[in-house]
């Protein structure tokens, strides 16, 4: 809601116009029920049985998803040998990175989080995939603003059903995380990803699903001392070659 609020007062601002077409609709719903509340829910849900370790394996199937789904859907972005090749060495990457977690796919009810898991990439990836083939010309801030606000409305409306008991403290570290979530964690992030997939291939673009846990592994490192095993500088030096396949083709 915060998030949505902030892109949608930039439109006036910026001279931004809504055409209110049938695709501008269309991608507003298709955003705000597959890319922002199905995937995220069912992110944010598979974290409270599994590990995050386990939750960005499984969500790292998102490129092969968006490549899968674009060799159908768009023309431009038919797979061949080389780019189906780097898209694998990309996921065997994160899956050595978190080889540890993938035992726990075999554990009660593990498996079967996983498989729901699984449904996060795929429809954020039918997301993505739509607004590349009837997105064109529509501008970023109304493919992430009015989703946002639609996506609040749905989410909200479940809280206040299945969530009235839930505490809610207000403090200066929860409601510092909850701004910086907002406004760069989903305002600058979502608007920035939806105007770069205007200007490239949505396969190439979905590769960030493998840069996000090297970036949390540095990270973690860096500000909270946690190790960084040799699984880890293997499996990113195969997520970077990957990418770096994919890209050159």
């Amino acid at each position: 809601a915060i998030a949505g609020s902030l892109l949608l007062a930039l439109v006036p601002r910026l001279g931004v116009r809504f055409r209110w077409s049938r695709e501008e609709v269309g991608l507003w719903a298709v955003n705000g029920l597959f890319a922002f509340t199905a995937s995220y829910t069912i992110v944010y849900w598979a974290e409270l049985h599994i590990p995050s370790g386990l939750t960005a394996l499984l969500f790292a199937t998102y490129p092969l998803f968006v490549a899968l789904i674009a060799h159908f859907a768009l023309p431009g972005e038919r797979l061949g040998s080389g780019a189906t090749a780097g898209i694998l060495l990309g996921f065997a990457g994160v899956a050595v990175i978190f080889s540890d977690d993938l035992r726990l796919l075999g554990g009660a009810g593990a498996r079967e989080v996983a498989l729901v898991m699984l449904l996060s990439p795929f429809v954020w990836a039918v997301a993505t995939v739509a607004v590349k083939r009837w997105g064109a010309g529509i501008h970023p801030l109304s493919l992430t603003a009015v989703p946002m606000l639609l996506t609040a409305a749905i989410v909200g409306a479940l809280a206040l059903v299945y969530e009235r008991q839930a505490t809610i403290v207000f403090d200066l570290r929860s409601v510092g995380a909850l701004l910086y979530l907002a406004v760069l964690g989903s305002g600058v992030t979502f608007t920035t990803y939806y105007w770069m997939l205007a200007h490239v291939p949505a396969t190439r673009l979905a590769l960030i699903a493998y840069t996000i846990p090297i970036i949390a592994v540095i990270v973690g490192a860096l500000l909270f001392q946690e190790p960084v095993r040799p699984l880890v500088v293997v499996g990113g030096a195969l997520v970077l070659l990957g990418v770096a396949v994919v890209t050159r083709r």
